[in-house]
C-alpha cells in the first residue's frame, strides 16, 4: 500500500513532552512521573499506560459547584507513549515556573501531577463574558499543555507598557500580573456592546510577565454555539447561559 499519508510518522524525540504536529500533543511516559490529562482526549498510546479518573476531593467539588471552573481528569501512569488531542485545536507546551499561571480551565489539555491547581476569583466590578470571574491558578514546577483555537498571540507585559485583551479571547497569563476586568461603556450601558462596535469586556493587565491571546473571541468548539436574537448574544433568554451559549454569558 502506499500513500502520502505515510509522510505523517510518529516524531522521534527525548524529549518528555512534544508535539507530534501543531495539533496532537506526544508525551513519553516512563514509569514514575504520571499525568493528568483532559478526559476523553487520548487518541492513542503504545506501550504499557494505564488511564485511571483522577479524584476529587470535597474543595474541588464545592469549587466547581459554585464557580463552574475546574477540571475532569484522568490520571496517565505507566511506561509508553501517550498521545492527547481535542477537536483538533493547536497546542502549546508552557514551562509553569515560580511566578505561576493563570488559564481558563477550558484551554487545559495536560500538565504534570506534580503541579498545583485551584479555582481563584479574578475582581470584577460587573460579571464577564466569556472568560468568567473565575480562572484556574497553575503553581509548582512542570509541564503545562495549553490548547487554543488556532494560533495565537504572545504579550510581553511591562512595568512601562501594559496590555489590555478581549476578555473572550484571553487563554492564560502570569500570574503575579495585576489584572483590572472592564468594560468601555459606564454602568449605565452595560447591557450594550460598546456601541455598535461589537466589542465588550476587556481584561487589563499591569506588571511583568505574559498574556496569551487567541485568534478567537470564543471558548473551545464545544462551548461556541451561540443563539439567535439580541437577547441570545448577552446570554439571556432561551438561548442564553443554559441554553445554547454557555461560552459567552453575563454572570
Amino acid at each position: 500500500m502506499q500513500s502520502p499519508l505515510f509522510g505523517y510518522n510518529e516524531q522521534q524525540t527525548q524529549e518528555r513532552y512534544s508535539l507530534q504536529n501543531s495539533q496532537m500533543l506526544r508525551v513519553v511516559m516512563e514509569g514514575h512521573d504520571d499525568i493528568l490529562a483532559r478526559k476523553g482526549t487520548m487518541v492513542a498510546y503504545q506501550g504499557l499506560v494505564e488511564f485511571d479518573a483522577e479524584y476529587q476531593n470535597n474543595s474541588q467539588h464545592r469549587a466547581r459547584a459554585y464557580t463552574g471552573e475546574g477540571l475532569d481528569l484522568m490520571r496517565c501512569h505507566g511506561q509508553g507513549t501517550v498521545y492527547l488531542a481535542n477537536l483538533a485545536q493547536h497546542v502549546h507546551v508552557v514551562d509553569v515556573e515560580q511566578d505561576g499561571l493563570t488559564v481558563d480551565s477550558s484551554y487545559v489539555l495536560a500538565m504534570d501531577s506534580s503541579l498545583h491547581h485551584e479555582v481563584i476569583a479574578v475582581d470584577s466590578q460587573y460579571g464577564i463574558s466569556g472568560s468568567g470571574k473565575y480562572q484556574l491558578n497553575i503553581t509548582g514546577r512542570g509541564k503545562v499543555a495549553l490548547m487554543t483555537s488556532g494560533m495565537p498571540l504572545m504579550m510581553q507585559v511591562t512595568p512601562d507598557k501594559y496590555v489590555n485583551c478581549d476578555a473572550d479571547a484571553i487563554v492564560a497569563w502570569s500570574t503575579g500580573l495585576r489584572v483590572q476586568m472592564q468594560a468601555q461603556t459606564h454602568s449605565s450601558g452595560v447591557w450594550r456592546r460598546r456601541g455598535n462596535t461589537g466589542e465588550g469586556w476587556e481584561l487589563s493587565f499591569l506588571g511583568q510577565g505574559f498574556a496569551l491571546v487567541q485568534p478567537s473571541e470564543l471558548l473551545p468548539p464545544q462551548n461556541a454555539v451561540i443563539g439567535q436574537g439580541l437577547r441570545a448574544q448577552y446570554g439571556m433568554g432561551q438561548q442564553g447561559a443554559r441554553a445554547q451559549n454557555q461560552g459567552n454569558v453575563w454572570s
